[in-house]
């Protein structure tokens, strides 16, 4: 067990956890951050990512003792006065979304699509995306979601 410090939307959090915790886990049962899905365990579907220090992180495949960057959940997007990032609005507004599981995953990994310059054309946003895996099939609407907040997030 070790004493680790995780800032996590903007609060950090001390906690003792076994070494091999991955940030996942520590984020869903430590800190009770349930928005970030665990689905496949191996870093392959995307469900579980994270910006980490404003970069789209695995959280899966993380361990928590390792993170020194201040990490943004789906639950810290929002405003604090609870608008909605654009690209949360953006996911909503273009129906992006079926079952939701994806989603929390999808929409982090969109800001740091927007936030990292691959939003030239829709090829370069499905490429970049193509780590997050939907298996509603909801991409075509997810890549105009990203046109979309790509729009907003450029101006601010």
């Amino acid at each position: 067990m070790l004493p680790v410090t995780l800032v996590v939307n903007g609060r950090a959090n001390r906690l003792t956890l076994d070494s091999r915790t991955t940030l996942l886990d520590a984020m869903r049962n430590d800190l009770g951050l349930t928005g970030s899905k665990k689905g496949c365990d191996h870093g392959q579907c995307g469900a579980c990512t994270v910006l980490v220090g404003g970069k789209r992180t695995l959280s899966c495949l993380t361990l928590a003792a390792m993170v020194r960057e201040p990490v943004t959940t789906i639950e810290g997007l929002a405003g604090a006065d609870g608008t909605l990032h654009p690209m949360q609005q953006a996911f909503i507004d273009q129906d992006a979304f079926q079952c939701g599981y994806c989603t929390p995953g999808q929409i982090l990994s969109a800001v740091a699509c927007v936030d990292e310059g691959h939003v030239r054309d829709a090829d370069e946003i499905r490429e970049y995306m193509s780590g997050n895996l939907c298996r509603c099939a909801a991409y075509p609407h997810i890549v105009a979601a990203i046109e979309q907040a790509a729009r907003q997030m450029q101006k601010a």
